[in-house]
């Protein structure tokens, strides 16, 4: 096992989030279970499940037999957008909290926009959750810039994460522009593009040169941009570890810009983004 990597946080809305967190979606059981212990022994602390993954169970496992100390990991899970109704919401978390063997989670999200009930009440309940100590901050995934604004309205308290698909080559460069502006971390799911960023010839070259992969080059483009955050996913130790070796370099404006043109091509107004030249 690698030596643990720093652990280097992200701020939104007053919480402290570890920039480099664990993806679980569409793993259960067993292999859950085992991938999170190796992700906790290889150093990261920041672990993302939902109720529609059918794995907290396995994911409490996991931080039950970790020597870890429970403060030092922040958890995530999700609000099934079907369990959005007010009572649904408070029944369905206190039952995730079981599975997971935890009396508090960090943060909550609202798995994504939901028809089941108003974006107001489904809020409500959260924010009722946090008052009664079940659940420390609040969030959204799968929110555009326009969901996102009314969310941020309609919470008594702050809206801390917005969880999107992004990658190099899928840009949500609006959507970075107003997390920046209102103080929301923006996690990346599928930060490896469903794993095909692997041979990329522009990423390859950008990684020869630093002795880092394609995996690990997208990941460090994603992680040098602010308020962002990533959830890259793996099952085998291997894998794991690679995408936790991301601490040790950096890319350039260049190579920023050059990772960026991957994807929709707007790196000028990606590079006002990030205060770059």
């Amino acid at each position: 096992m690698t030596d643990v990597f720093p652990i280097d946080s992200v701020s939104g809305g007053g919480a402290e989030i570890p920039r480099l967190g664990f993806g679980t979606a569409r793993m259960t059981g067993d292999e859950c279970k085992r991938a999170v212990e190796t992700a906790l022994e290889a150093g990261y602390r920041h672990v993302d499940t939902a109720q529609m993954y059918d794995n907290e169970a396995a994911v409490g496992d996991a931080l039950e037999a970790s020597d870890v100390d429970r403060d030092e990991v922040f958890v995530v899970t999700k609000v099934h957008p079907d369990n959005a109704a007010y009572d649904d919401v408070l029944s369905t978390i206190r039952q995730s909290l079981e599975r997971l063997s935890l009396s508090t989670v960090d943060l909550l999200l609202l798995h994504a926009p939901s028809d089941r009930a108003p974006l107001s009440e489904t809020l409500s309940a959260m924010n009722e959750l946090q008052d009664d100590g079940a659940v420390d901050h609040v969030g959204v995934s799968n929110f555009s810039v326009d969901q996102l604004e009314e969310a941020i309205d309609l919470s008594a308290t702050p809206i801390v994460a917005n969880q999107v698909k992004y990658h190099p080559y899928h840009h949500q460069d609006d959507l970075l522009e107003y997390c920046v502006e209102r103080d929301v971390c923006l996690t990346a799911y599928s930060p490896l593009a469903e794993g095909t960023v692997v041979g990329d010839d522009r990423l390859d070259e950008i990684g020869a040169s630093h002795g880092k992969t394609a995996s690990q080059v997208a990941l460090r483009w994603l992680l040098q941009q602010p308020v962002v955050s990533a959830i890259p996913k793996a099952s085998s130790p291997e894998h794991i570890e690679t995408n936790a070796a991301v601490f040790d370099f950096e890319l350039s404006d260049e190579e920023m810009e050059s990772v960026s043109e991957l994807g929709d091509g707007r790196w000028k107004r990606l590079a006002d983004i990030l205060g770059l030249e």
